[in-house]
């Protein structure tokens, strides 16, 4: 049956006359407990957690540190309902076509297109208008949000204007939010290393200066993480071995079928490599398999490869585990083990039907570019704490593989970024030489006062590290972290029992930790069943090693455990962000 609001009504009738009266309206749903149903899903604890829970965990940060933050999605909240079924009549599809579009909404797979096209503003007016640019005024920073209730509400109550801004894991959150409503289950995954490609050719081409400058230039890019969903349902089109598991990405990346929407694809033909079936595979088949090709690229245009890799792409996906606040690891579900001769194949036959085997690129290195092999190698190791408000300690750690020796300048830089590692302020840069005696390895210390990067600093809290070393006589050698900051912490407590219709008082505590004051402080806080809408407190001033003691009373209307979420931000800091299982 086709799901959305009904009318009821019930006619008598008599032998000289007939009546009719209405009984009022009631909403259909998918039923994942109905075995009959597009969306069965046999194990109850899933269910749970993928249609009923109104809490999750996004992880986000990158491959070597992944951090993680709360999220209300709240789809049983107030008129939540009524927005879903609004934004399923505001589509394109139904402005086209009312009569076709309604019939299909029996279809999972089809509403999850249309929702993935919805849930971005590009198009169609949709809900949340993304931003990248590291410049979030006239709107709320994308870090800034903590559940998908207030956007929601925002978009219906503008009139369905878009809402300013979302990244990733907004838009993902908020289809979560809408396919769960709707009864599908769904849940966030993170990709970390995601690659972008965007001209189709499973390859993520990043370009460097002679200085080390990472380049924004050229379309593709590789994200230190990207969120995007996973919903579960049949596919009557593709036969029974792809059901189950489907990706769905409302993040506005690259068209298709004219329009910015994303799935959905078989997780079962992503790790197979059956790029051909529907919908969208290459594009999800690149963001967790693509190769990486570096290129220095000179004042006059000329192009040289640095290096390439096949196995940095798409690692430690992850999602919440069922029940609990764990992370789980899927990417053996996305694809086979890196570097295996299974995952080799599979690429090769994803290649081949993309038709790029046998096709000539002009733009592709050639095979001795590939083969080339380096004099000395490197890496960046990191010496103090990641966290905001203290220097920066690295070490750069070159070592001589070869039997005799080797002169190598060295120009490094760091940037600030967004999390999609697109480069946003300069740092700091530096420029070496050295000689290192044959086998030799060398340690060179590098220190990036607080003071420097402060004013720099974007809301994602990243920098990127590069050291680009031109050996005499060799090839270019490329070094390069990402290095995310940790916030410092910030903790709840809950004064006594929770109960239902009871006042219980919450006291939320934070010192600040750096040398100077701290002002523009606000506190905010949200929880499905524990407060309507969203709780702002603005906190005085902190001066240097302060405490602040933030107080607050709930009155909590359903019982069970709940999530309580906060989120700290002051003008050195943006969103310390923490939440606490509240037992009602």
């Amino acid at each position: 049956a086709i799901i959305g609001r009904y009318k009821l009504s019930v006619q008598s009738t008599s032998s000289d006359n007939s009546s009719s009266a209405s009984l009022g309206t009631f909403v259909l749903l998918f039923n994942p407990w109905s075995s009959d149903d597009d969306v069965f899903m046999p194990s109850k604890a899933e269910c749970e957690e993928y249609v009923l829970e109104e809490f999750g965990i996004i992880f986000a940060g990158n491959k070597n540190r992944i951090s993680s933050f709360g999220w209300n999605f709240g789809q049983f909240q107030g008129d939540i309902l009524d927005i879903c079924l609004s934004m399923l009549d505001r589509s394109l599809s139904y402005r086209q076509d009312p009569i076709t579009d309604a019939s299909h909404r029996n279809d999972p797979k089809y509403l999850g297109r249309v929702l993935s096209a919805m849930v971005n503003a590009n198009d169609d007016q949709g809900v949340v208008l993304g931003n990248w640019s590291g410049n979030y005024e006239g709107g709320k920073s994308p870090s800034s949000w903590t559940g998908s209730g207030e956007i929601l509400q925002n978009w219906k109550k503008s009139g369905f204007r878009p809402v300013r801004y979302g990244q990733c894991w907004v838009f993902a959150a908020v289809l979560t939010t809408v396919l769960r409503c709707l009864g599908i289950p769904t849940r966030t995954i993170t990709n970390f290393s995601s690659a972008h490609d965007a001209d189709r050719n499973l390859r993520v081409d990043e370009f460097y200066d002679a200085s080390g400058n990472h380049l924004d230039r050229g379309a593709d890019s590789i994200w230190n993480f990207h969120v995007w969903n996973e919903s579960w349902f049949t596919r009557s089109d593709l036969g029974p071995s792809y059901s189950g598991w489907q990706i769905l990405d409302a993040t506005p990346q690259e068209e298709s079928e004219g329009i910015y929407q994303c799935g959905p694809a078989s997780r079962k033909a992503i790790k197979e490599g059956e790029v051909e079936l529907d919908y969208d595979c290459p594009f999800v088949f690149a963001e967790v398999n693509a190769d990486c090709m570096y290129w220095n690229y000179d004042t006059s245009g000329k192009k040289t490869l640095i290096y390439s890799q096949s196995t940095v792409i798409g690692q430690a996906i992850s999602t919440k585990a069922v029940g609990r606040d764990d992370r789980v690891d899927v990417t053996n579900d996305y694809k086979y083990e890196e570097g295996s001769k299974k995952e080799r194949e599979v690429f090769k036959k994803a290649r081949k039907k993309l038709g790029l085997e046998d096709k000539f690129d002009p733009t592709a290195p050639t095979q001795q570019e590939i083969e080339q092999k380096p004099d000395i190698s490197g890496k960046f190791k990191v010496a103090g704490h990641l966290q905001v408000g203290k220097d920066l300690d690295l070490i750069l750690v070159l070592a001589n593989l070869q039997s005799d020796a080797k002169t190598v300048h060295i120009n490094m830089t760091a940037w600030s970024t967004v999390y999609t590692r697109r480069p946003v302020h300069g740092i700091w840069k530096d420029s070496i030489s050295v000689t290192l005696s044959p086998k030799e390895e060398k340690q060179f210390p590098i220190k990036i006062p607080y003071t420097e990067y402060q004013q720099q600093l974007t809301t994602d809290n990243t920098i990127q590290v590069t050291a680009l070393c031109h050996v005499e006589g060799g090839i270019q050698v490329l070094v390069q972290r990402d290095i995310t900051l940790d916030n410092p912490t910030i903790d709840i407590q809950v004064l006594g029992e929770a109960k239902v219709n009871r006042e219980v008082d919450v006291e939320v505590t934070f010192t600040n930790p750096i040398d100077t004051e701290v002002t523009d402080c606000v506190l905010q806080v949200e929880g499905s069943d524990l407060l309507r809408g969203i709780l702002q407190i603005d906190v005085p001033p902190l001066k240097p090693g302060e405490n602040s003691s933030m107080k607050f009373k709930l009155v909590p209307f359903e019982a069970g455990p709940k999530h309580l979420l906060v989120n700290f931000s002051c003008d050195k800091f943006a969103n310390i962000k923490t939440f606490k299982m509240v037992n009602v």
